[in-house]
């Protein structure tokens, strides 16, 4: 059986404390079933490649890009944040309170 990653006590982009905290899965689960992401990554890899983030992270990091590009080219915390937009939200959400919500246009 697999074992996803349990919930951390903060945000996995941000870094914040963050009680509620959403799943990004890092190769997005309707790609799952194409055989260009059978291909490259395990089953295994497929389910449990994930970050716990908060919503407002997980908010930008649909933003930032399609995700066929999420699963294809940023499918790694770090390889994320090489995202120029994404790198400069999170270090901008980063001092804000837990409770902080940005609006988005």
């Amino acid at each position: 059986m697999l074992k996803l990653p349990e919930q951390p006590d903060q945000c996995e982009l941000c870094r914040r404390p963050v009680v509620k905290l959403t799943r990004h899965h890092l190769i997005p689960k309707h790609l799952h079933r194409k055989k260009r992401f059978q291909k490259l990554f395990s089953k295994e890899e497929l389910i449990t490649r994930t970050l716990w983030v908060c919503r407002p992270c997980h908010n930008a990091i649909h933003k930032a890009c399609s995700e066929y590009e999420l699963g294809l080219h940023f499918n790694t915390r770090e390889k994320l944040l090489e995202l120029e937009e994404l790198r400069v939200f999170v270090e901008w959400l980063r001092d804000k309170p837990e409770g902080f919500v940005p609006k988005f246009r």
